[in-house]
């Protein structure tokens, strides 16, 4: 059952969580070495940026609905490795950025088999994709038409933020959900986001002035805020 909550109402209190944890050496998770000294602190803006914490309660309402947070989530993997090939398409010209993707579209392609085998080691199905009210409200914010570079800086912000979210929300779900399994499951995938959102961070000011980028950034993450604020909380999406 979805319930509106503002987000506003609620207190930003979060435990300090270090991500830098190494995690076997699994093939699917390969950490960047810029990313293995990151730490998620009590504050989570002070690190991803972000305005708005996610309700708590959005992990119970997932927990309920198991089923479709996982299809969801299988589907998230598969935009992430689409968009990554889109981007590689769209700006072949930029060397570091194809040869920075290129292992991306691998990995997330890996994340989404994973999930695919979740929801089959539990007798589950993989249902239909659903429309994404919350990537497609950041879409709109894009810049449309004009400088082309102004376009390729708001697609790697846009990417930034989706794997910032996505972090988050990981975070919430390895912290809440009561099967330990998934607890840890939930744990790489949160710290492999983290690292997807520094690399496109990163890539954003190799190719573009770093105070455009900042700048820019923070009209983004004051968008973002007012689309967590608006949607209403459901178990049975990501995001």
């Amino acid at each position: 059952m979805a319930a509106k909550v503002s987000l506003r109402q609620l207190p930003a209190k979060e435990s300090s969580v270090k991500i830098g944890i190494p995690l076997k050496n699994h093939p699917l998770f390969p950490l960047p070495a810029y990313f293995c000294a990151m730490e998620l602190s009590q504050d989570t803006k002070n690190i991803l940026g972000l305005q708005l914490p996610t309700d708590p309660r959005w992990v119970n309402l997932a927990e309920k609905s198991l089923e479709d947070i996982l299809t969801d989530h299988a589907y998230c993997e598969q935009k992430a490795a689409s968009t990554c090939i889109t981007l590689i398409q769209r700006y072949s010209e930029k060397e570091k950025l194809v040869e920075d993707l290129a292992p991306v579209v691998t990995e997330e392609w890996g994340h989404f088999r994973l999930v695919l085998a979740e929801l089959h080691k539990r007798n589950l199905k993989l249902g239909l994709q659903r429309k994404d009210e919350y990537v497609n409200k950041l879409l709109a914010f894009q810049k449309k038409g004009g400088n082309r570079e102004d376009r390729f800086l708001d697609h790697l912000l846009t990417m930034a933020l989706i794997e910032a979210r996505s972090c988050e929300r990981f975070k919430r779900l390895s912290e809440g959900l009561n099967d330990e399994y998934l607890r840890n499951f939930y744990r790489r995938f949160m710290e492999s986001e983290a690292g997807h959102y520094t690399l496109f961070i990163e890539l954003a000011e190799t190719y573009m002035d770093k105070e455009s980028v900042r700048r820019r950034w923070k009209e983004w993450l004051n968008y973002e805020s007012q689309i967590i604020d608006s949607l209403t909380i459901r178990g049975d999406r990501i995001h």
